[in-house]
């Protein structure tokens, strides 16, 4: 306690510490009522961030086991449903792998083109200015 503490005497103290959790509340039901979404988000990350910490108990690997089997079966099935449904529809629009390289091949030498063209007009007019 410094000096200047002890010649306060002890009910201002209380008082400003009343008056400062008082002050704390009104804030921080302020802010939650202005943005509840908000402070649901920071409550979320909070728990998130905490159960990330905390060590996974054996019981809760037993038991998160099976649905987290489930959910890997679950993407793995969708990614390939995905994967074969946009392969078939390529192939039905006669877009192959070998056609779009060759495209892509076509496009870039255009662009390079282009750009050459553009760089030696510049050039030309440059040197005529």
């Amino acid at each position: 306690m410094t000096e200047q503490d002890r010649d306060i005497p002890e009910i201002s103290r209380r008082q400003r510490a009343i008056e400062a959790y008082a002050g704390a509340r009104d804030r921080t039901v302020g802010t939650l009522s202005e943005a509840p979404l908000l402070a649901l988000a920071g409550g979320l990350a909070a728990g998130a961030l905490i159960a990330a910490l905390l060590p996974r108990t054996q019981a809760e690997t037993r038991a998160v086991r099976p649905t987290a089997r489930r959910v890997k079966e679950t993407a793995r099935a969708a990614f390939k449903a995905a994967k074969d449904t946009g392969t078939e529809k390529l192939n039905e629009a006669g877009i192959s792998r070998e056609k779009g390289e060759d495209t892509l091949r076509s496009l870039f030498q255009g662009v390079s083109d282009a750009a050459r063209a553009s760089a030696s007009a510049a050039l030309d007019a440059a040197r005529k200015g």
